[in-house]
């Protein structure tokens, strides 16, 4: 009996090995089989995807380039000198780059010498036979069909430690996405590697495919994507914001669809492309003064200014509060207490359309102390306020797809408590929120988002990027469904007419254009910074939004110019030219499109604190 238990045992432990073994040859091939010092890989890269803007137009496509790739372990005594002249680099790169590579693995390839030119890589080839354990490895680089969009693009560059531990598909030495669409359709974009397996004798000399190839695998490209972005707009707004800082951000506002999104300064994307693309970095990093690398249109967290005046006007509204026919009259100012606050409007009675023709800062406050007077508290006014606010996607990232960007800031009761004291404020201590001052901040893409959602009359698409992927439209239900404000569609009207007559008759009158019916809102807001301790101001900020047509609106836009003085003067001006640049695909106003190409504000720049903003962060939320 026990002979017969022992073999069956014997029997069923060589059936279990037989199947593994089979398993493992026939039906799934583990990697860990060629996790072995006789077989050898290399990897065939497949080339990225190609990027389009939302018309067919390319804006990045490939271009060959070529690494030197070393395994440490099959390297050989060499002419150390010889091979660094050779290769163009010094001695101390060398033995810091091939130290690097043996930490990683032994016997894994690494990446010594990225990225050589077509040129280099004519002369290494035949002379690379002679250096053992080094070869040269073909991979494709990134090139560019437009000196624009930078910042939406975003580059590519090799994996770091971090990359490595956080996806496995990588292997030392490859690119990945790091910003931009780049980085977030970077799964989409890069496509899948090929792989030969080489098997080496016992003198580790290649000896030809492992297993006649069947393991081999071959690239699969990268998937082209078309982005929302519209080339020729882009472009032409770049060119308008040389000289000058700050943020532009157009949306379609049936859509939600990106058309431009412009951070000012900038750089040419090729830059980031080659053997300089470290040293170029580098430099544009460290300029902390312009910093072309600072995404502003998505990071840039500023008073909103009189845009926002639209805002306080619906929540009044909706909380029927007052009606447009409701007036104040302005004293070329208003009173906090006996504290006179200014106002450029010219005095006199205001309803809801001429206050926001004429911008006027005493009928925006009289509408914020009326939305607080309807509560029992003033803690309950704050909640009902912050409610309507945050609807229009302000205080929050939106949820586009770029792989950047800011909240902005909407206060609440708990942040002014933490400041004031419990019941120790009202809305006259925090009056200036009515004008879009005080602790109310917001990114250039989210003042577009709420144009594009008055322009809708109460609703708006998430701002995103991404409109095509292999040829097919796009079918994200975030992106697709509409998100609805609080306020009602009835509530939109005197707010859109009076916006449409500030291009008519009020502080954009002096910016029309023909042929065009734009609703807009000249912005200007206060700049400061902290100088030796001391809250000081600067020349202010230029804002202006506007959306058109007014009926069946195609594009809504923000413009956000750092010390660009009242919002009709640099904002507003670059606003009417893309929005007829969009819409006619030229330009009429010559002599205005002249002056934004060449005016710029480098003189407001070049004084001291120029350009810093006061940051709130000293309050605590």
């Amino acid at each position: 009996m026990k002979k017969i238990l022992l073999s069956s045992i014997i029997v069923l432990v060589g059936f279990v090995f037989i199947g593994r073994l089979s398993y493992l040859q026939l039906i799934r091939f583990s990697p860990e089989v060629l996790d072995d010092t006789a077989v050898k890989k290399i990897f065939d890269y497949p080339e990225r995807g190609y990027i389009y803007d939302r018309n067919g137009a390319l804006l990045v496509a490939n271009q060959p380039a070529y690494d030197v790739m070393v395994i440490p372990r099959e390297v050989k005594p060499l002419d150390t000198l010889e091979f660094c002249k050779l290769l163009d680099i010094d001695k101390a790169t060398f033995v810091k780059t091939m130290q690097k590579a043996r930490r990683y693995s032994p016997r894994l390839p690494s990446v010594l010498v990225p990225q050589l030119s077509r040129e280099d890589y004519a002369t290494l080839q035949e002379k690379m036979r002679k250096y053992d354990g080094f070869y040269i490895q073909k991979r494709s680089l990134r090139l560019y069909d437009t000196p624009s969009a930078a910042h939406v693009l975003g580059y590519i560059s090799e994996v770091n430690n971090a990359d490595l531990k956080r996806n496995r598909f990588y292997v030392a030495g490859e690119l990945i996405g790091k910003t931009g669409v780049e980085k977030s359709y970077e799964d989409v974009l890069r496509g899948r590697k090929g792989v030969k397996h080489i098997q080496k004798d016992r003198f580790n000399r290649d000896i030809g495919p492992f297993k006649d190839g069947s393991y081999d695998t071959l690239p699969e490209h990268g998937k082209s994507i078309r982005i929302t972005l519209d080339k020729e707009l882009q472009e032409y707004g770049e060119r308008l914001m040389v000289g000058k800082r700050g943020g532009i951000v157009a949306l379609e506002p049936s859509s939600g669809e990106i058309l431009t999104l412009i951070s000012g300064p900038t750089y040419d994307p090729a830059l980031l492309v080659g053997r300089l693309k470290s040293p170029n970095y580098t430099k544009l990093h460290n300029d902390s003064i312009s910093r072309p690398t600072y995404n502003r249109a998505l990071l840039s967290e500023q008073p909103p200014g009189s845009p926002f005046k639209s805002l306080n006007a619906l929540v009044a509204l909706q909380e029927g509060v007052m009606t447009p026919d409701t007036r104040f009259t302005c004293y070329n100012g208003f009173y906090v207490g006996k504290t006179k606050r200014g106002c450029h409007c010219g005095g006199g009675r205001r309803d809801m359309v001429s206050g926001i023709e004429q911008s006027c800062n005493a009928y925006f406050a009289g509408t914020f102390r009326k939305i607080y007077d309807k509560f029992p508290t003033t803690d309950a006014g704050q909640e009902a306020w912050e409610k309507h606010i945050k609807s229009f996607g302000l205080g929050n990232y939106l949820g586009y797809d770029l792989p950047t960007g800011r909240p902005g800031h909407i206060p609440g009761s708990k942040f002014y408590d933490r400041w004031y004291g419990d019941g120790r404020w009202a809305s006259s201590t925090i009056i200036s929120n009515s004008i879009g001052q005080g602790e109310v901040l917001a990114t250039p893409i989210q003042l577009a988002n709420i144009t594009a959602a008055i322009a809708n009359r109460g609703f708006f698409h998430t701002p995103h990027i991404i409109k095509q992927i292999d040829g097919k439209d796009i079918d994200i239900p975030d992106y697709t469904i509409p998100k609805y404000t609080t306020i009602d569609r009835e509530h939109f009207g005197p707010v859109v007419e009076g916006m449409a007559n500030v291009y008519r008759r009020g502080t954009a009158k002096w910016i029309q254009i023909p042929g065009i019916d734009i609703a807009g809102k000249t912005g200007t807001a206060e700049n400061f910074t902290r100088i030796d301790g001391v809250k000081t101001q600067l020349t202010d900020h230029s804002v202006f939004v506007a959306f058109a047509p007014v009926e069946n609106p195609k594009i809504a836009l923000a413009v956000y110019i750092e010390n660009g003085y009242y919002g009709a003067r640099y904002a507003g001006h670059i606003a009417s030219l893309l929005i007829e640049k969009y819409i006619k695909g030229e330009v009429s106003r010559k002599d205005l499109e002249k002056k934004m190409l060449t005016k710029t504000l480098e003189h407001e720049y070049a004084k001291p604190f120029s350009g810093q903003p006061f940051e709130i962060n000293e309050y605590v939320w």
